[in-house]
């Protein structure tokens, strides 16, 4: 009898090679090896300088994740190997916020914590790189997270660049507005004003249902903070609930909303991501010790990838390293049954769909960015948190991905497996 031997988690006969998918059977082979999803919570997010974390800085949002993630699951915190922290807008990536949130979560010292910055995938690169102290055998357990407050910071100049910028076309590039690098994916790619505004009412009604379902309570975090009044009086206040989702939302009112970055433009108010304030926070482990201390499996990381893009359509980045973090996954679009792409503006999240043919029933069926927000460092470890509780609530296995352009021209993608009740 021959030996099957295993390729990407997949058990095969002993002469298959990539591509593999069509001669290997579909069971997946567990590894004790694996690194493995124990358990994901998030705050609400807040409307930035309007809403109810507008006072709230963002060692608070952070701490109310960290320690909530940790108490659900019974782990102290001192069995953890690392924290690595997403943040965008904080000074140093937010390293002393950080350190900060993680006492105040009640974190022994000996815990070591730090922060990276990749921009719009902090969150999602925050977990890339504990999976990749995992593997490496570093550590056993980390925690990965993602927090932005733009309400206390926005992104504003971009420090201290050269004179040399205005020389090197691709390096200026990377200084052009969010909102213009929009502009250029819909003209250059022919997305039009109807795709976009069609797009971003899906974003809001589909979140509007998922919210009055009550499908996003098992994910949040309810968090009490104050809020400042004019004047200077403070309310105390309990955030449980985005606050972002419009439910009235209709066609014929994002039709009325001007061009946002250039008077001929498409892009508006309401077909771009909302800025937010929020946390998110994940626990990962190698899977010999998340079932040595009996935590349960969440989901499965079966691949990650990181992808340049040109600068100037850095929106594309989703339509190039998704399809990369399939390939190493051994999957195919069509294998995959929901796909969380963070939804930046609408005009790059349609053209990613249309370009890697995904059905759009696939693509963020709980909403998206345009609806829920997107607090710059958190999204990516939201995300995360989202995609693996609506793989749960299917009840079968499943696989599902989570994406997002960056700014200065990336893309970011990553493939976990839902393993089944």
């Amino acid at each position: 009898m021959q030996r099957l031997k295993v390729i990407s988690g997949h058990l095969c006969p002993p002469g298959a090679r990539e591509p593999w998918r069509a001669q290997c059977s579909s069971a997946v082979v567990n590894s004790p090896e694996d690194v493995v999803v124990v358990h994901g919570r998030r705050t609400a997010i807040g409307r930035a300088k309007r809403g109810g974390f507008k006072d709230t800085t963002p060692d608070e949002l952070l701490s109310a994740v960290m320690s909530a993630v940790l108490q659900d699951v019974g782990l102290p915190p001192h069995q953890l190997g690392d924290v690595c922290v997403g943040n965008v807008l904080q000074p140093g990536a937010g390293a002393l916020m950080a350190r900060v949130a993680h006492f105040y979560s009640g974190f022994p010292d000996s815990v070591p914590v730090y922060t990276v910055n990749r921009q719009c995938s902090s969150g999602l690169q925050a977990l890339l790189n504990i999976a990749g102290a995992i593997r490496s055998g570093s550590i056993d357990l980390g925690l990965a997270c993602g927090v932005e407050s733009m309400s206390l910071r926005s992104i504003g100049s971009p420090g201290d660049l050269s004179s040399r910028l205005g020389d090197i076309d691709k390096a200026r590039d990377c200084i052009i507005p969010m909102g213009m690098t929009s502009e250029n994916v819909a003209e250059r790619f022919g997305v039009s004003r109807e795709k976009q505004d069609a797009f971003a009412l899906s974003s809001q009604q589909k979140a509007a249902w998922a919210q009055s379902a009550g499908l996003f309570l098992q994910e949040i975090v309810p968090v009490s903070t104050k809020v400042l009044e004019e004047g200077g009086a403070e309310r105390q206040i309990t955030i449980s609930q985005d606050e972002g989702v419009r439910p009235a939302t209709t066609l014929e009112g994002l039709a009325k909303l001007r061009p946002a970055f250039k008077p001929d433009g498409s892009t508006t108010a309401g077909n771009s991501s909302q800025v937010s304030d929020g946390a998110a926070a994940v626990l990962i482990g190698r899977r010999s010790a998340v079932e040595a201390r009996g935590l349960p499996v969440m989901g499965v990381l079966r691949a990650g990838a990181v992808v340049g893009v040109p600068p100037d359509v850095m929106g594309i980045g989703p339509a190039v390293a998704i399809p990369a973090a399939l390939q190493k996954a051994g999957l195919t679009v069509d294998d995959i049954d929901v796909f969380e792409i963070n939804e930046a503006f609408a005009s790059q999240a349609v053209y990613c769909v249309e370009k890697l043919g995904i059905p759009l029933e696939k693509v963020n069926p709980n909403g998206g960015a345009i609806a829920l927000g997107h607090p710059l460092g958190c999204t990516g470890a939201r995300q995360v948190v989202t995609l693996l509780n609506e793989l749960r609530r299917r009840g079968k296995r499943g696989y599902g991905v989570v994406s997002m352009c960056i700014g200065t021209g990336m893309g970011a993608a990553a493939v976990f497996e839902y393993p089944g009740p």
